[in-house]
């Protein structure tokens, strides 16, 4: 993708007040959620035209490109928008954690026991 179309784009996106997007990181092939981080315009046009993700850091108010300090790097492989815009999917190859905790994915260490339902509503 280039940055001009890339920049079209962005009429589509519904950045926050603080002009942040969500962006939900995915495994592109297990489809597994490896990790949640926030985006403005030029982290996004980045993103979507170099091949590596870009982030914009909320505490300490700078871009950061996933893998260039850890070695474990993000490899766009697909990027979606969500329905009203306002949430971005990116499907990465993963090269080792994708945690800064240093875990596959944020998701695995504090998991909770929500009630399951069945197909008809009910707790199973």
């Amino acid at each position: 993708m280039t940055r001009a179309s890339a920049s079209a784009i962005l009429d589509r996106v519904k950045f926050d007040d603080r002009g942040l997007v969500t962006a939900v990181i995915q495994e592109w092939d297990s489809r597994e959620v490896l990790m949640v981080g926030w985006m403005d315009r030029e982290a996004f046009l980045r993103t979507m035209t170099e091949g590596r993700v870009t982030f914009w850091s909320r505490s300490r108010q700078e871009y950061w490109r996933k893998g260039d300090t850890s070695g474990h790097v993000q490899f766009v492989r697909g990027a979606a928008l969500d329905c009203d815009g306002d949430t971005l999917l990116v499907r990465v190859e993963q090269l080792g954690a994708a945690c800064h905790t240093g875990t596959r994915t944020c998701f695995d260490t504090d998991l909770l026991h929500p009630v399951v339902a069945d197909a008809a509503g009910k707790p199973a």
